[in-house]
């Protein structure tokens, strides 16, 4: 047995039991939980302000928004956000949560994404008023810098520290093996490229750009991101426009298999609809990041006046990754794979189908086994790619955060070195540790938003006091 497969036999069991408790009985209620009292206490304001918020981002659109003296500019901003966000977790995550919790785990995401809306308008919103500027304008903001204004003392910086050093591992570090390694698994079965030697590109490319700094992140983002998006949109709406027969009958089984998942997943009731859920919102928020404390990184590089303003946009981007993403991905793997005659329609996996070839076996029934596999290979070449670059810069500004600037170097040198090591271990090991750190950067992150509602508060009815003056 080799040295990762000893480590992995060791890690893998003890990893799954503390995910199992943390996603089933604290993550699910904490997200949904701090979701409920934004949207409560805000009004709806994922619906008040969504008009607002889709305007700021598409009415000036710009994939050039250039040079910035410090920071990004407000769309560089949600482009950086949507590149963590839109990532492995809409194919693949998605694939798992199918697999695994049925067709009704995707209400559940949309569940958790209608909420999670609100909580990163609170995300954001505070990400801009709690962010530090040095006097050569590098900008620095967070949860790590919001937490110690919610709670100051030892306890505060405590708080800080324990979530620096999560998401530092969580995406920093174990993240960047999640996404290697789908990409790596999915180009060694579409094009038969060894997933060693995958790794060896993408670190090439990544510590090019990593090198560059903010101004070279935000100049790729910027156009990458719009990019993919289309790409992915394009090939997803082309397979159910053939599928479009099945498309009414998709919808059913995700809704019917919401509150009845133990007609495909079995077990009784409560195991079927626990697991659904939990699925959902594990998930969702590895794939819209909303309430995990990753996205007001990049939010808080955004140069804009009013935070609010920001807090907008932010709620675009978890709408156009889940809801447009995620959706139409999960909509291609149902209708051609659960609806009659589908591969899956009885519920049961057959040997060899699993969630990181999934999505490549849902376009492969329309496209054609190799055409179908090159697609979503190629799709999760840029998903991946771009969220790496994204959650380095999450990484590296809690990195200074726990140990100063000198340590960025080695910091990213580290990271390059797991981006590697993704492409050769397991795949389900790396989900799990993945998950693990995700699921503990929320604790913090989710004490306080809860902390600093007032101050969330503020900016919303500001913007509502200046909505109804312009309508005066």
């Amino acid at each position: 047995m080799s040295m990762f497969a000893s480590v992995e036999a060791v890690l893998y069991p003890v990893v799954c039991r503390i995910n199992e408790y943390l996603s089933n009985y604290i993550l699910v209620f904490l997200l949904i939980g701090v979701g409920l009292w934004y949207t409560v206490r805000t009004g709806f304001v994922q619906i008040r302000f969504f008009g607002e918020g889709m305007r700021k981002v598409f009415g000036n659109l710009s994939l050039n928004g250039g040079k910035q003296s410090s920071g990004m500019t407000s769309f560089q901003a949600l482009a950086t956000a949507i590149a963590a966000q839109v990532g492995t977790g809409n194919i693949v995550g998605a694939s798992g949560a199918i697999l695994t919790g049925g067709p009704g785990a995707i209400f559940w995401m949309w569940v958790i994404a209608f909420f999670g809306m609100a909580t990163i308008y609170a995300e954001a919103t505070l990400a801009i008023k709690t962010r530090r500027v040095d006097k050569d304008g590098t900008i620095h903001g967070g949860p790590a810098y919001y937490i110690t204004t919610a709670f100051k003392g030892g306890f505060g910086k405590f708080l800080a520290s324990f979530f620096a050093v999560a998401i530092t591992l969580a995406l920093g570090f174990m993240g960047c093996m999640v996404q290697s390694n789908s990409i790596g698994s999915a180009f060694q079965t579409a094009f038969g490229v060894p997933s060693q030697f995958v790794g060896v590109v993408l670190v090439i490319f990544c510590g090019f750009i990593f090198l560059g700094g903010v101004n070279r992140l935000a100049a790729v983002t910027e156009k990458v991101v719009p990019v993919m998006a289309v790409i992915f949109l394009v090939g997803a709406v082309g397979i159910l426009v053939v599928r479009i027969q099945d498309v009414p009958a998709t919808f059913a089984l995700i809704f019917k298999y919401a509150f009845q998942p133990q007609a495909i997943i079995g077990g009784s009731f409560g195991y079927a609809i626990k697991t659904a859920i939990s699925q959902g919102a594990k998930r969702g928020l590895f794939s819209n990041e909303a309430g995990m404390g990753s996205t007001p990184h990049a939010h808080a590089q955004a140069n804009v006046k009013d935070p609010h303003d920001q807090g907008v946009v932010a709620m675009v981007g978890v709408f156009i990754d889940t809801f447009i993403v995620l959706t139409l991905n999960a909509l291609v793997i149902i209708c051609t794979l659960y609806t009659d005659g589908g591969m899956l329609a009885d519920g049961v996996i057959p040997e060899g189908v699993n969630k990181t070839n999934l999505a490549q076996l849902a376009f492969g029934s329309v496209l054609g086994d190799s055409v179908g596999s090159a697609f979503v290979a190629v799709c999760l070449f840029f998903f991946a790619f771009s969220t790496v670059l994204s959650w380095n810069l999450f990484g590296k500004i809690n990195v200074i955060y726990l140990f100063g600037k000198k340590a960025a170097k080695g910091y990213a040198v580290i990271a390059l070195v797991f981006l590697y090591l993704g492409t050769v271990m397991s795949n389900d090991l790396v989900w799990e540790l993945t998950d693990m750190f995700n699921n503990l950067m929320v604790l913090p992150n989710a004490i306080a938003l809860f902390a600093l509602t007032g101050m969330v508060l503020s900016s919303v009815h500001k913007a509502a006091n200046k909505g109804q003056k312009i309508e005066k």
